[in-house]
């Protein structure tokens, strides 16, 4: 009951015309100088919405974000490009080393084969030598060998032939064993070059292989880098086109709303000009309740906006006059805005020092008018947040839905 005397009082005994007159020659001053020649201002026929200033925001994030993520994928692919490149040298070394040491094996094997080639020369010679001698041997014995070895007169001839025989022999069998000896050396060492030198090649091909692989690998990454890069270079421009967008976009919807509603709306308004009074969940509804301090089952007139904490902000919900700001009761310290066309809001339990704005003062949608508490009859900080129709309280809640609002 005190609830209901208490706003019947302020919306039937609203001020008097000496009260008014008193109060606008108080606040005059302060309004010009606040807020300007607001109703000189025609409003643009139309002007961005709060849903084209939030689309382009959300424009403009997308693509930083994007940006973002681009600029993590060049570092990352820098990271790339820089191991690449290093494997690509680092398979280069491996290349030049076996390539020299194949190099270098050419040339010990030929130096081989060419030692090989000179013994098989010295052997050749060594059996035709051998060879010579034996024929030559054999041809001076021959079918008189027996006769000789026969004939006593012979003896001393037969002894030194016996005797030259053998030591053309000795001297015929050392060469050729000697030229054997060359040769089979000779052959085992350029067989081991010839397994040296395929194997060397194998390794130098094996190389070749790993290097071109790297340097396709840092190649590929490069091109990367040079894509992401160049993506950067567009991502950037774009970012900056609809960062102009979205500043131009807020800058009409600002003006827009300046120009419609009062040089203090701001931030989210409906179509209708009406706006969310504070953030936070709905922890009571309107309508007959149980009062959680007193017990007593009363109207709860509005609805409980908490969660944002002590401090938030409190918005006008609409575009008006304050009739009302100071310490009211139950409800702590206390806004109320008649908005002129047969509605009004109410604003509860703001701290104390907490109040923006003063009697008399003309507000817009979306403007600050004080900051969320606790003060009054509260159980913790919240808004509660009053909505009234040709002086009745409604259900703030399909209220505001229908101007475009959501609560909660």
């Amino acid at each position: 009951m005190n609830e209901r005397r208490g706003i019947r009082a302020l919306t039937e005994g609203r001020w008097n015309a000496r009260a008014t007159a008193t109060l606008a020659a108080i606040t005059a001053g302060v309004l010009i100088a606040t807020f300007g020649a607001v109703s000189s201002q025609a409003a643009p026929a139309d002007f961005p919405s709060w849903a084209d200033v939030q689309a382009a925001k959300r424009d403009e994030a997308t693509a930083r974000a994007k940006l973002a993520s681009l600029r993590a994928s060049i570092k990352t692919a820098q990271v790339e490009v820089n191991r690449t490149q290093k494997e690509a040298e680092r398979r280069g070394t491996e290349y030049a080393r076996a390539q020299q040491a194949y190099d270098e094996q050419v040339i010990v094997t030929g130096k081989i084969q060419e030692q090989q080639a000179t013994a098989q020369a010295a052997a050749d010679k060594a059996k035709l030598e051998s060879s010579q001698l034996i024929a030559g041997l054999a041809k001076q014995g021959g079918a008189d060998l027996s006769n000789g070895l026969l004939d006593a007169s012979g003896a001393d001839g037969y002894l030194y032939r016996i005797g030259a025989m053998q030591k053309v022999t000795e001297r015929t069998d050392a060469v050729y064993a000697k030229a054997v000896q060359l040769q089979n050396t000779a052959k085992a060492l350029a067989d081991q070059a010839s397994v040296a030198e395929a194997k060397l090649a194998e390794l130098k091909q094996d190389a070749e292989v790993k290097l071109q692989a790297a340097q396709e690998a840092a190649a590929l990454a490069a091109v990367k880098l040079a894509a992401l890069d160049e993506a950067k270079v567009k991502a950037e421009a774009l970012v900056a086109h609809l960062q102009g967008k979205r500043e131009v976009t807020e800058a009409d919807y600002k003006k827009g709303l300046i120009a419609k509603w009062g040089s203090g709306a701001a931030g989210e308004v409906s179509a209708s000009g009406w706006a969310r009074p504070a953030a936070g969940y709905i922890s009571s509804m309107y309508g007959m309740r149980k009062n959680p301090v007193n017990g007593v089952w009363m109207l709860h007139t509005g609805v409980d906006l908490a969660g944002q904490g002590c401090g938030a902000p409190v918005y006008a919900a609409h575009a008006g006059v304050v009739t009302y700001a100071g310490w009211f009761d139950s409800w702590g310290y206390y806004v109320a805005i008649d908005h002129g066309d047969g509605t009004g809001s109410g604003y509860a339990h703001m701290p104390a020092g907490g109040i923006a704005v003063q009697i008399g003062q003309e507000v817009g949608p979306g403007q600050l008018i004080g900051k969320v508490g606790t003060t009054g009859m509260s159980t913790g900080c919240h808004l509660h947040y009053i909505v009234r129709v040709n002086g009745n309280t409604t259900d703030p809640v399909p209220f505001m839905r229908n101007r475009g609002i959501k609560l909660g």
